[in-house]
């Protein structure tokens, strides 16, 4: 159980900016369990997202509300996915062999791809947040497109191969087996009971995440022959951006 604690609070400091005021060893155990926790952070940052659009609903404009609710977003992850999109954006619009996409992807200088990708990203999730609140869309979707994001990074971390033996996506892989992909998705089920109609909808959003996964890491094995750290973490972005998109669509059809 101290692993499993341990983990979680790896996670959360890897993958938010909220305080965790422990010191927590990273070992295979503590570090399988942190992969595992992945779902269930983005859990707990949706209903972070899900309680202000619920306080804030009748009180603040809708536009207003979901640039809120982006800004939000962004500052409890502390932009760490966005920064992964930024760099793979350059890599791929760069067009060069792969040593120099490489290069690109590691240079810490921005190039135009990758402000393109983050205005364009940005631009989407806020539009998309705005068309979910018109619709009055169940705030339960607020908190499931988080953990969903991150059910699809474990299952690039637990089946893609990592480019290179370096890295923070191969000492992540290490230690982990297609168990913990499936002991990743438990947090998920706590969100059922609270989604109106939710086998449809739930049963839509688990085929859409993998099918973008599948296109999506295809691509990047095309492109970079493997993942890191910055490919997972725009898996997350363009992940939870697909969602909204169809969470939004079945959402229109359903009350349309």
């Amino acid at each position: 159980m101290k692993s499993a604690s341990y983990g979680l609070l790896l996670a959360v400091q890897f993958l938010t900016r909220l305080p965790v005021p422990v010191e927590c060893p990273w070992n295979a155990a503590t570090s399988r369990w942190a992969v595992r926790c992945y779902p269930l952070v983005g859990l707990l940052l949706g209903a972070l997202l899900a309680g202000v659009s619920v306080g804030l609903q009748d009180r603040v404009p809708t536009p207003l509300l979901a640039l809120l609710l982006l800004s939000l977003w962004v500052a409890l992850s502390g932009g760490l996915h966005l920064d992964g999109l930024m760099d793979v954006a350059d890599a791929l619009g760069s067009n060069a062999p792969l040593a120099r996409r490489w290069a690109i992807m590691k240079d810490p200088q921005v190039g135009s791809f990758a402000i393109l990708a983050l205005v364009f990203l940005l631009a989407w999730k806020g539009m998309l947040l705005w068309a979910l609140l018109e619709t009055r869309a169940s705030p339960a979707l607020l908190a499931l497109v988080p953990a969903l994001g991150r059910l699809g990074a474990v299952a690039l971390l637990v089946l893609a191969p990592a480019a290179r033996a370096e890295g923070l996506a191969w000492a992540w892989k290490a230690h982990l087996g297609r168990r913990d992909l499936w002991l990743s998705a438990i947090p998920l089920a706590l969100l059922l009971p609270w989604l109106p109609d939710w086998p449809r909808l739930l049963g839509g959003l688990l085929v859409a995440l993998p099918s973008f996964l599948l296109i999506y890491g295809a691509v990047m094995m095309r492109a970079f022959k493997g993942i890191n750290g910055d490919i997972v973490g725009a898996a997350i972005e363009g992940g939870e951006l697909w969602l909204l998109l169809i969470a939004w669509s079945w959402w229109w059809f359903a009350t349309g």
